[in-house]
């Protein structure tokens, strides 16, 4: 299992050791004791998954305290531009975005901390997104920021994605006032 750092402290990329043979392929997507040597030293408490039509936007979601979430993400089969926002207070990151291609072909992981905002938009028909989480689903802690929030100014690659209504209500980010002071 291979760790590789982002340009946001504490977001990670994972990239599994994958196991093919004629009969397909084998890995491990979560293990606790190999995380822990990775630094990642968690408790999963929900799994979700979702399955989405191209050009879906799902985001940019978080929880606050205490329902707070860090989530493991990865794609089962399609792909997705995946995007975590840094939204801890004392981050030197604050403010700022990584987004990757999470793939069924490169099988890579991204590890979101708590106090981050995150969303991804599909990029295949029938695409089927799963992730961990630290915390269990709430709907009264839940939170977004809306996805073309013109400060982030986040490239998602389109101009018109297919959001719910309830993610087209997301604040600006400038009004954002943060509960992560980590």
């Amino acid at each position: 299992m291979n760790l590789i750092k982002t340009k946001i402290e504490g977001l990670f990329l994972i990239e599994p050791d994958v196991f093919p043979d004629p009969r397909g392929y084998f890995f491990e997507s979560f293990q606790k004791e190999k995380f822990q040597a990775l630094g990642i030293d968690v408790d999963f408490l929900q799994d979700n998954e979702s399955m989405s039509q191209k050009n879906v936007l799902r985001g940019l979601h978080f929880q606050i305290p205490p329902f707070e979430q860090g989530k493991l993400v990865r794609v089962v089969r399609g792909s997705v531009l995946d995007v975590a926002v840094d939204i801890r207070k004392k981050s030197k990151t604050y403010g700022q975005w990584e987004s990757s291609v999470l793939s069924a072909e490169n099988k890579l992981m991204m590890w979101i901390p708590e106090g981050f905002a995150h969303g991804f938009i599909t990029l295949e028909d029938d695409t089927i997104f799963q992730y961990k989480c630290t915390n269990y689903y709430n709907r009264e802690s839940e939170c977004g920021i809306i996805w073309n929030d013109p400060d982030l100014q986040i490239d998602w690659g389109i101009d018109k994605p297919l959001v719910s209504e309830k993610d087209l209500q997301g604040k600006r980010f400038n009004d954002l006032i943060s509960p992560f002071h980590f």
